[in-house]
């Protein structure tokens, strides 16, 4: 026994002695900062995390610019992820180094805008939609289409989040058109300014979304997948819809910044963000959908994700974000913003 403690003790000793505290940017709470996997990890590991927060891309951008050396992982989101490498603001991954990388699924993997002129800047971590959720009691049948929005029975009691973007987004699927290679803003244009009218008010938060469901104010409305998750969970009754025209998809992954003094011990977070152990329990707190198969393979057969997002069928008719050029930005916003001024 007393030899078992010395071991034990000299081999903790040791795992101090290499311990690093690490600095992840992120979202604020979403998934890195949960207390509960961050004292496995200091744990499991020896290291630990202290985090900084962003509120949106453009700052997380900012903040590796203006604080080299300041961070060790930060998440960004796959359509942003080339911009961060050509700025030279992110490392390429070593996969070798996360023995998880070898269960992920690797459509997610491989995914273009997260190995940026073919090599590996983001290693897949979340991914979710955004897509349609219904009052369930306001149907006798769930829509199957996006121009359930411009029923005009249902008007005065539709919403979607402001941002022009997304509007624009779900315009060109209604009107056929693919999000990420827009050609007929025309139609685009003609299809929002109809469905303006339609709107009682726009949503910004996963409570205001809530709180306007729960009321009755809302028979249909643009959703987050997580968030539709937390919402069925708290007992609204609501169905998740990804309509035959398709759904806006995003992928997030976690990079490691070129100014990092701990990569290392970065890639030991990522590694343990990507273990199926901490996503399975991460998922009963209402996690978007994971980039790991094996994970996915574990959930219960009553999980949000294995149920809605596991379907191949119904991930065959999503459209990922990829790169939005500072142009056509300008121009989605304009005009989104265009149309609100003449209601």
């Amino acid at each position: 026994m007393k030899r078992l403690l010395l071991t034990t003790a000299m081999a903790l000793a040791a795992q101090s002695a290499f311990a690093d505290e690490i600095r992840v940017l992120n979202w604020q709470g979403y998934g890195t900062d949960l207390d509960w996997s961050l004292e496995a990890f200091a744990e499991a590991t020896g290291h630990t995390v202290v985090h900084e927060y962003f509120t949106s891309e453009q700052e997380m951008l900012t903040k590796l610019r203006t604080n080299p050396g300041a961070y060790d992982v930060v998440l960004i989101n796959a359509a942003y992820t080339a911009r961060a490498k050509d700025e030279g603001l992110i490392s390429p991954i070593d996969s070798s180094k996360i023995p998880n990388f070898v269960d992920l699924d690797p459509n997610l993997a491989e995914n273009e805008d997260l190995n940026p002129g073919g090599e590996l800047y983001g290693v897949p971590w979340t991914w979710g939609l955004t897509s349609l959720a219904v009052n369930a009691n306001e149907f006798s049948e769930v829509p199957t289409s996006l121009s359930v929005l411009w029923d005009p029975a249902l008007k005065g009691r539709v919403s979607i989040r402001d941002d022009g973007l997304e509007a624009v987004q779900f315009a060109a699927m209604a009107t056929g058109q693919n999000i990420n290679d827009i050609q007929d803003m025309d139609a685009v244009k003609e299809k929002l300014t109809e469905l303006l009218p339609q709107i009682t008010t726009f949503w910004g938060s996963e409570n205001d979304w809530n709180q306007y469901m729960a009321s009755g104010e809302f028979a249909v409305a643009t959703y987050w997948s997580g968030s539709a998750s937390r919402s069925i969970a708290k007992g609204l009754p609501i169905t998740f819809v990804v309509a035959e025209e398709g759904a806006i998809g995003w992928l997030d992954g976690l990079s490691v910044p070129s100014t990092s003094e701990h990569k290392d011990a970065a890639y030991a977070f990522i590694n343990w963000m990507i273990d199926p152990e901490f996503y399975v329990k991460w998922d009963a707190e209402g996690a978007p959908a994971t980039s790991n198969a094996k994970a996915a393979a574990g959930l219960p057969e009553t999980s949000f994700n294995r149920k809605v997002l596991g379907d191949p069928a119904t991930v065959a008719k999503v459209q990922f974000m990829r790169p939005v050029s500072d142009e056509d930005r300008e121009t989605y916003l304009k005009l989104w913003q265009g149309l609100k001024a003449n209601q």
